[in-house]
């Protein structure tokens, strides 16, 4: 039975769950977890020299709310920092992690890539958002546009299941050829019509990226972002080989705390890194501002929130990766752990969300 069943899945070309099995199911986890990169060709991105972030003078002066303390405990948080006026002003590591290690991004990845896209814009690889994605890839729709691919508007056929083992999202994870997965996507529903997320969009959006600058994503990372914003140690992206392999840029960076923070305060300050701009501040502002009037949940690769009044710049991944910018306070919140809080029915964050916020705030003694 175990031959038959092995023999259907290469039939089917089904094969990556075996991959899958062997690499979550035997080391004892149900789905992906924070600490797989391991498991995986990764590409390093290369870190330049480290311009580290200053320590406030409050710094560790305030215990977290007995909320939060409760939360993270609940949720296996390993990281939790909040920068206030650039400085560092609270920081605490569980379970042996450290400002050093790194962890799986998750979709906070998207924001990335999407940082790209205006890097490339920028250096004039690519025209601007409304150039489309048939110019590097002719099979596509002529309507689908670069920018449809980061603002989540689309129109693929992908189809979003991140507990479907046999769907493409499962796949993507897993599969040794995912250019072959995304080329052969269609456009079956007008694009740059509606919000509709799609972790395929990134990863097309990745491969126009690569294409166009004709450097990995890794490669073109480290010279755009992660040397210039001095990040403090290398980051690894998930690839989906080792022999020519491509980015999961619809996931899968493996950094630290720090580090990620780094780029809720780029877009902070309108793509202004200590007096250099990294990126045009008008397509700083257009990725923070919602497409659609419909869902103002989110911009260009960007979630945004209005939570106690305050306009909220969101990075976030699927078990609850948060880089969460407040500008108007001046306040970033970073969280990464095993797991992410309940749903909430009328809600587009869970709960947890909302709690990292809501505390942190208090203990700042911010309205």
């Amino acid at each position: 039975m175990i031959i038959l069943s092995v023999g259907l899945l290469y039939l089917f070309n089904k094969d990556y769950l075996l991959k899958g099995i062997r690499i979550t199911y035997l080391k004892g986890h149900k789905t992906a977890y924070i600490d797989d990169y391991p498991n995986f060709d990764n590409r390093t991105i290369e870190a330049g020299k480290p311009q580290a972030w200053p320590e406030h003078s409050a710094y560790n002066s305030v215990q977290a709310t007995q909320k939060l303390q409760q939360t993270n405990e609940d949720l296996g948080t390993v990281a939790f920092l909040i920068i206030k006026n650039d400085s560092i002003w609270h920081e605490n590591y569980a379970e042996g992690y450290s400002a050093t290690s790194k962890t799986n991004s998750f979709s906070m990845a998207k924001s990335v890539t999407s940082a790209l896209l205006g890097k490339a814009i920028r250096d004039g690889y690519i025209k601007n958002l409304e150039q489309p994605v048939a110019d590097f890839f002719p099979q596509f729709d002529k309507r689908l546009t670069v920018g449809d691919l980061s603002s989540m508007a689309s129109g693929l056929n992908w189809q979003e299941d991140y507990y479907n083992p046999f769907g493409m999202t499962a796949q993507s994870y897993l599969d040794e050829n995912i250019r072959k997965i995304i080329r052969d996507l269609k456009v079956v529903e007008q694009p740059g019509e509606k919000f509709k997320y799609l972790s395929g969009n990134t990863e097309l959006l990745g491969m126009v990226i690569e294409k166009a600058t004709q450097k990995s994503l890794s490669n073109y990372l480290s010279e755009s972002f992660w040397q210039p914003l001095g990040m403090h140690e290398d980051a690894l992206w998930q690839l989906d080989s080792e022999e020519n392999g491509m980015e999961k840029a619809f996931c899968c960076l493996a950094s630290n705390a720090r580090d990620f923070a780094k780029f809720g305060q780029l877009y902070a300050h309108q793509g202004n890194f200590r007096g250099k701009q990294l990126l045009d501040s008008s397509f700083v502002k257009k990725s923070i501002e919602p497409r659609f009037a419909e869902t103002p949940f989110y911009g260009y690769g960007f979630w945004l929130s209005n939570f106690m009044n305050k306009k909220i710049v969101v990075m976030r991944g699927i078990l609850g990766q948060y880089v969460i910018s407040i500008p108007r306070d001046k306040v970033i919140i970073v969280r990464l752990g095993h797991q992410r809080g309940e749903r909430l029915a009328d809600k587009k964050f869970t709960k947890d969300f909302y709690t990292y916020i809501r505390e942190s705030c208090k203990m700042m003694n911010l309205n």
